[in-house]
């Protein structure tokens, strides 16, 4: 395919050398309000939720051409792999359904309609109560990284409540948000102009001050740094969301090890760990396998390098930048080195690369990966034993992949839950949350919006 230019129409589209000011920042906010004012308030719920799906149609099948651009330039402006990129929008995708739309409308205002008049469900009806939302006039974005499924649904989740969207990117990181926002442009023009897209460097204070000046609410993901940064440059007047730092884990119940669904389990551990190259707040850093089973955890942990190599070969990592194999490799020479004296430390290691590495390590508690694909695993006796090791990770565990069978699945689950972890999925699906996912446990789209309520007259 030859190479697609794509037209000056955002402000991440000018050329690299293009200075951007802050008046122009609080120029394009006045103007997307304006938009949003024009183009996007009078439109119906439903004639948004034909364009969305019109937009993810876009973007699937070998005909797409916004597919294709994401396959030939993702490699090298984002540095994963086209035969990653590819798996991962396709699955992405598949997500924006009528019936998932639709869902999360439902699940967070218990009224499909509730974003364009004021309307009552069953409950409202008999309290004599109607009531409506209003999204953000100006809702900006704080992006952190290059995986493209976080900006595609904080768009969405903007578009669903009506919402002029700026969508700022660390520096390098808008290429799949500009794609996006060409995309909807190429499909509904006015919509598409409610956006902007812009990347500069973290902490440029003039742009962040026009640009919160602006705004209405700020969502923002990155650090806990970062959010630190962001919530003192963001006005007391606007409302600011912040995802700090996550991590995530899986957990292997002694009856999957052994049994007809092990190799099952197995596949699924390796494509959590391998998804997006490990690098989103979703990715396991640990997986705890409980001991007691038919296969021992540290056999587990061989299978799952026997795995990770079939992984690579068909959907390998990306080309990391040199300091990041430079950490991998020092966090494989550090367990070298451990493995060599303790008889309780196993390493499995992709050979003439850092494409994978497998730890096995006796001490249970809970260990940060490096992540690029550097997965731990972890014997536990029980559930509790494994919570125990966690705490210090108590405020930060987002996800945990679950591999059980019958009656243990919601035992586990509840106790997860009681414990703090916000959400508990199959293994194999941590990195393909649901739309109606609650990040960080809190609502999708309810701490956007504002309510107004109407009482009804009584009925002499």
């Amino acid at each position: 395919m030859s190479r697609v230019v794509l037209p000056n129409y955002f402000l991440a589209d000018l050329p690299a050398e293009a200075v951007i000011r802050g008046e122009l920042v609080a120029e394009a906010c006045l103007t997307l309000k304006r938009n949003r004012e024009r183009f996007l308030q009078t439109r119906s719920t439903e004639s948004i939720l034909q364009i969305l799906l019109e937009t993810a149609r876009a973007w699937q099948g070998p005909q797409s051409v916004w597919r294709a651009m994401a396959l030939e330039e993702g490699p090298a402006r984002t540095g994963f792999s086209r035969e990653m990129i590819a798996l991962g929008l396709d699955a992405y995708f598949k997500l924006w359904t009528a019936r998932q739309l639709n869902a999360l409308l439902q699940q967070e205002f218990a009224h499909p309609q509730r974003v364009d008049r004021l309307v009552a469900n069953d409950s409202e009806s008999l309290g004599g109560l109607t009531s409506r939302v209003r999204g953000p006039e100006l809702l900006v974005h704080v992006t952190a990284g290059r995986l493209p499924t976080p900006v595609f649904t904080a768009l969405l989740h903007g578009l669903l409540v009506k919402s002029a969207q700026f969508v700022k990117c660390a520096s390098g990181g808008s290429f799949f948000a500009r794609l996006f926002a060409h995309s909807l442009r190429e499909i509904e023009p006015k919509i598409a102009s409610c956006l902007e897209i812009a990347e500069w460097k973290g902490g440029t204070r003039d742009l962040e001050e026009a640009l919160y000046a602006g705004a209405d609410c700020v969502v923002a993901s990155g650090s806990d740094a970062t959010m630190d940064a962001v919530r003192a440059t963001v006005p007391s007047r606007v409302r600011f969301l912040a995802h700090g730092h996550r991590v995530s884990a899986a957990y292997i119940a002694r009856e999957m090890l052994g049994s007809d669904e092990e190799p099952n389990v197995t596949a699924a551990a390796a494509m959590d760990v391998a998804m997006w190259d490990q690098l989103g707040c979703l990715s396991p850093h640990v997986i705890f396998v409980e001991q007691g089973g038919m296969l021992a955890p540290e056999g587990f942990a061989a299978r799952l390098a026997d795995e990770l190599e079939r992984v690579e070969a068909r959907w390998p990592r990306g080309t990391p930048a040199p300091e990041v194999s430079d950490a991998v490799f020092r966090r494989r020479e550090f367990y070298r080195v451990r493995a060599a004296a303790d008889p309780g430390t196993q390493c499995w290691f992709s050979r003439d690369s850092t494409a994978w590495s497998v730890v096995y390590e006796g001490d249970p508690q809970f260990q940060l990966s490096c992540l690029n694909r550097f997965v731990i695993v972890k014997p536990v006796e029980t559930v509790e034993e494994c919570l125990r090791q966690a705490e210090a990770q108590r405020t930060r565990w987002s996800t945990v992949g679950l591999a059980a069978s019958g009656l243990r699945i919601p035992e586990l689950a509840q106790r997860f839950a009681e414990w703090g972890i916000t959400r508990i999925c199959p293994l194999g699906r941590m990195q393909h949350p649901p739309l109606t996912w609650r990040h960080d446990g809190r609502p999708v789209l309810g701490d956007l919006v504002t309510w107004a309520q109407q009482e009804l007259p009584w009925e002499s």
